[in-house]
């Protein structure tokens, strides 16, 4: 079987979409290839990523597009256009409703900045994320990988990453630290490893 087609979401930056492209460069990330990055930011630095990798890239902006249904059919339709068989959210900031993540059971990966279930649901999001950590006095954090569903940050974890937290850490400090030794490490492997059991027909 060929590669599974990864599409990525995006809304910023793109440093998780660039450690996936590094991944497949690498071959760490070899049973599946990432066919779309699609933003809902039509400013996204991760669309200047995904061109330079020789990556198709599709904006779907929510407010141009009007409604929540006009968004996701926008978002369907350049799925189905590239054979898109696994979503992986990096830092994409608009909701999924609940009818558009029932059609992908167990094929929509998210990565999120802490230990699920600590620090995690509606409103944790970014920086907000290693401020409530600091606040709380954790000494550790780290990342999870799990899957999507109506629940924000409520799907099956599929792999979990701890981060020591260090004495004067600031949010921006401890989200850099996150992002490099647990988000960059667990998105490729996360979606490695979905890809792998897609084509075994495990999952």
């Amino acid at each position: 079987m060929s590669k599974v087609k990864i599409a990525v979401f995006v809304s910023g930056g793109g440093t998780n979409l660039q450690a996936l492209i590094d991944a497949q460069r690498s071959g760490a990330l070899h049973s599946g290839g990432i066919a779309l990055v699609l933003s809902s930011n039509p400013n996204a630095y991760a669309l200047e990523r995904a061109k330079q990798a020789g990556i198709p890239t599709k904006v779907c902006s929510r407010k141009e597009l009007g409604s929540q249904e006009e968004f996701e059919a926008a978002i369907s339709a350049a799925l189905s256009e590239h054979g898109i068989q696994v979503i992986v959210l990096a830092g994409f900031m608009s909701i999924l409703s609940e009818s558009f993540t029932c059609r992908w059971p167990q094929r929509i990966l998210n990565v999120h900045p802490s230990l699920i279930p600590s620090f995690c649901g509606k409103g944790m999001y970014g920086l907000k994320v290693h401020e409530a950590a600091l606040s709380k006095g954790v000494k550790v954090t780290g990342a999870t990988v799990h899957f999507v569903n109506e629940i924000p940050d409520g799907g099956e974890i599929v792999l979990q990453k701890a981060v020591d937290v260090l004495p004067g850490d600031t949010p921006e400090i401890l989200q850099k630290r996150v992002m490099e030794q647990a988000e960059w490490v667990l998105l490729p492997n996360a979606a490695e490893l979905l890809c792998n059991q897609i084509i075994k027909g495990e999952n």
